[in-house]
This record gives C-alpha cells, sequence and structure tokens, in this order.
C-alpha cells in the first residue's frame, strides 16, 4: 500500500505562542523518537484528543502499550493555543440531534457534562492544577440579531428533562463581565474556564504515569499502512497494529480527511494584568463568556487578572495548506483590540502583552467525526471539534478508545462515528473561492448586527452558506 504523507506542523516562533504556553513556559519533558520500537497502539498527536485517547486505552485495557507521538510538546496545537472555555455539549444539542439522532445527541451531552465534573476531581484531588474554575459559561447577545440564538439547544435541553441553563438579565450579566455590551443571555452555572495549556501539561504527565510512552519533538514524516504499520520520524520509527490519528487541523494534509474538513484562523489577545481594574468594574471571576455573532468573541478573566479576549476570524488557505502565518494574526491582534475597546470601552488603553492565533478543525455540520481511515481498516481517526473540545475531548477519547479495541459498545456506536454519512465539501478552487466570498459576508453581516443595522439581501444570503448553518 501507498506511505501516507504527514504534513508536518510549523511550530510557533517563540514570540508567538500562545499566553498560555509562555505563562508556564512549555517546554517537552520526554525525548524524541530515536531508532526502531514496537507499541500496539500508535496515537499521532499530543493534544486533548491523543492523550485523552491514551488515557482511556491503558484503563480500559491495561496491558496495552501505548505511544503518543508529538510533532512539538504536548498542548503546543491547538489545546495550548485555545481560549479555554468549558462548557457542555448542551449547548449544541440541537446540532448534534441534526447529525446523531435525540436520544444518542442527549447521552453525548451527558457524556460531556461528565467530563466537566472528571475535570474537577482532577483539579480537587491535585491530580492536575489547570486552574479549574467552574463559575459558569455566559453565552450571550450584544445585538438585536443575536437574541435568541441559544433558544433551540435551550429548548431542547429542558426536553430531555436537564436543567443545565438558566436564563441571564442585562443587570446581572454586566454585574458579573463589568461590561453592558452584551445585554441577553443563559448561564450554564456547571462550566467556565481553565489554563489550557496546563491542563495538556497535566494530560501528558498523567498519561506518563500511566505507562504511555510519549515522544515529543517528533514530527511524523510518513505512515506506512498494513498488518503491521510503520510510523516513522526523521529519526526512528513505531511499529504498531493500529494507529490513533488524532492531529486536528494537521489531518486535512490526507486528501480523504480533507473532503470532511475545512481549517479556520482562531486569534487571541491577552492583556497586561490587571486585577485592581478590572474587580472594580465587577469582573472578579473565572466564568467564560461568548458572545452570538457568526465569528464569536469568547472571553474570560485570568487568575492574574488578564483579559484573554479570542475572535474566530473565519481566515483560510488554499487546500487547508496553512502555516506560519497561522501562528499569529497578520495585524497583530488588531481586530481583536477593536473588538476588546468595544466591549471594554474603559480598557482601551490596556496594554497587549501577547497575540497569537492557531488553526481550528471544522466540518460542515460542526460536529465531529470518528471513524476508520477509508482503506485502512487499523487507522482511526478523531477530527472536526470546531473549537469546543475542552469537555468534548474526554469523551472522543472514549470513543476512540472503544473503537481502536474492537469493543461493541456505545461509545463504538456513538453516531458520530462513521465519515461515509456526513457531507463532504466542495472541491478545491471552489472551496478556497467560495469561503473568501462568505467569509468576507459575515464579516460585513456581524459589523452590520453589532451596529444595529440590517444587512443588505445579498450578505444575508451568502453568510448563510457558512457551514453550521443549516
Amino acid at each position: 500500500m501507498s506511505a501516507i504523507t504527514m504534513r508536518r506542523p510549523i511550530q510557533a516562533a517563540a514570540e508567538d505562542r500562545s499566553f498560555w504556553l509562555q505563562d508556564i513556559e512549555a517546554t517537552a519533558a520526554t525525548k524524541p523518537l530515536n531508532g526502531d520500537s514496537n507499541a500496539d497502539v500508535v496515537v499521532v498527536g499530543g493534544g486533548y484528543t491523543g492523550l485523552w485517547t491514551a488515557l482511556r486505552l491503558v484503563a480500559m485495557a491495561p496491558d496495552t502499550r501505548v505511544c503518543v507521538v508529538e510533532a512539538g510538546c504536548c498542548g503546543s496545537g491547538a489545546s495550548g493555543r485555545n481560549g479555554g472555555q468549558v462548557h457542555s455539549w448542551y449547548a449544541e444539542i440541537d446540532t448534534l440531534a441534526e447529525v446523531v439522532g435525540d436520544t444518542e445527541a442527549r447521552r453525548l451531552c451527558a457524556a460531556s457534562a461528565e467530563a466537566i465534573e472528571e475535570l474537577a476531581t482532577l483539579q480537587t484531588s491535585g491530580a492536575i492544577d489547570m486552574d479549574l474554575r467552574l463559575d459558569g459559561w455566559l453565552w450571550t447577545a450584544s445585538s438585536k440579531a443575536q437574541e435568541g440564538a441559544w433558544a433551540r439547544a435551550a429548548a431542547a435541553t429542558a426536553a430531555a428533562g436537564v436543567r443545565r441553563f438558566r436564563n441571564l438579565s442585562a443587570e446581572e450579566i454586566a454585574r458579573r463581565t463589568g461590561s453592558s455590551a452584551s445585554y441577553a443571555g443563559i448561564a450554564e452555572d456547571r462550566a467556565g474556564s481553565v489554563h489550557p495549556a496546563k491542563l495538556a501539561k497535566g494530560l501528558r504527565d498523567l498519561a506518563i504515569a500511566s505507562g504511555v510512552r510519549v515522544f515529543e519533538n517528533s514530527p511524523i514524516r510518513r505512515i506506512v499502512p498494513g498488518a503491521c504499520c510503520s510510523v516513522e520520524t526523521d529519526r526512528g520509527a513505531l511499529r504498531t497494529p493500529k494507529v490513533v490519528l488524532a492531529a486536528n487541523a494537521w489531518l486535512a494534509g490526507i486528501p480523504a480527511l480533507r473532503r470532511h474538513m475545512f481549517v479556520v484562523q482562531s486569534q487571541i489577545i491577552a492583556t497586561e494584568p490587571l486585577p485592581d481594574m478590572l474587580d472594580a468594574i465587577g469582573w472578579k471571576d473565572g466564568a467564560a463568556i461568548c458572545d452570538s455573532q457568526r465569528q464569536v468573541l469568547y472571553y474570560q478573566r485570568s487568575q492574574a487578572g488578564r483579559v484573554i479576549f479570542g475572535h474566530g476570524s473565519g481566515r483560510i488557505a488554499f487546500r487547508d495548506d496553512f502555516g506560519t502565518e497561522f501562528n499569529r494574526s497578520r495585524d497583530r491582534g488588531q481586530a481583536n483590540r477593536t473588538e476588546l475597546a468595544r466591549v471594554y470601552p474603559m480598557l482601551s488603553d490596556a496594554r497587549i502583552t501577547h497575540d497569537w492565533a492557531g488553526p481550528v478543525d471544522c466540518t460542515s455540520d460542526h460536529m465531529p467525526i470518528f471513524d476508520r481511515l477509508p482503506g485502512h481498516p487499523n487507522i482511526f481517526f478523531g477530527l472536526g471539534f470546531n473549537g469546543t473540545g475542552i469537555a468534548q475531548t474526554p469523551v472522543a477519547g472514549r470513543i476512540l478508545a472503544s473503537l481502536v479495541l474492537g469493543r461493541a459498545d456505545e461509545w463504538a456506536r456513538s453516531g458520530l462515528v462513521g465519515v461515509a454519512r456526513r457531507r463532504a465539501l466542495p472541491p478545491e478552487p471552489i472551496r478556497y473561492c467560495g469561503a473568501r466570498i462568505i467569509r468576507a459576508a459575515v464579516r460585513r453581516r456581524n459589523a452590520a448586527e453589532i451596529a444595529g443595522h440590517r444587512p443588505g439581501r445579498l450578505t444575508r444570503f451568502l453568510s448563510n452558506l457558512a457551514p453550521g448553518n443549516g
């Protein structure tokens, strides 16, 4: 069989790394793969998905020899660059149900809520210090067009007999966030925020303590498939009967998977510590906050009093072949700075100490996909977390572990398993050209709606073509 060439991730320069990674001076704790070795399962990717899969594997089958191979240090990809927001799948239960049906959607949502409790146990037990603060997740509206964006999800959650959300008043939002930009919304109280890089580091250390062999700074060059696969780096190879691909956006380098995913850029800034100022405006806890525009804003107050402020830019690359430009925005976070000044005008003079970006793996229906790589029954993958993964990847780990171990359980039978029944995206250059046109329309629509204007008919039509909008 032909070898599968893997796209080599381009590591961010030191100054382009996320605040989270710089904050803990994240480095590799393990040596690169050197020479040849054997394993029962090789997991490609040392982020949340890969590490949770490894942990689930050794928990379910303790004698399984599991290796994790990571291009940089564990968490240097999306797991260490995100906004640190923790919320359950109940926020997307309606979308989830369209993919897997009502019963399975309810089960997966409950599993994500259980994952939040698992994170809480890891924090309180001292197993992982991830700065977890379950002060709630606030899903808000900052314009008339955004009002009720949560209505379908809230109704479906209530219909499932689950009291997960409660309505927010404008007064509570202003009191808790220190801003009047958002004035309506709902809260998921058993949710909140984490320090993403600390979580990734903790999962790596937990995996190592559980007997998983981890090889960092070991980008995969190629995978030679067969009954016994060879997973090859520049300096060594692992022979294994089973491979798990958990490299998120970088899986777009595999043509069979690129048909079902697209990669967009999200960008984030971090201010200098402003604890006294944030206390003065009433923003005192670790709630995660987002609005409902189509390129969503998401933000939190860090434990040290920094404002972590993210925004989906929607930027895409031809054939999803992204490079260093996806590690940091060209305008050095200027779009985020403008939005920060709108939401928090009193912080318009705050010094921005960090700005960074990163690729987000997305699917047309905004739900992850799990399966075997077409034509390769012993190579498994999970992709498409759409920027929502901290409470979802523990569930993904269960699905992938059950698939790898050949279990006939509810995880292996999940409706999220099966790539053939999921909608494929258009080929290039249609995909790239169309995405550029749609992205411009979404940006125009966001700007108009936030200003209180109704966008034009063509803008509305084009923006509605964006994946995830039906």
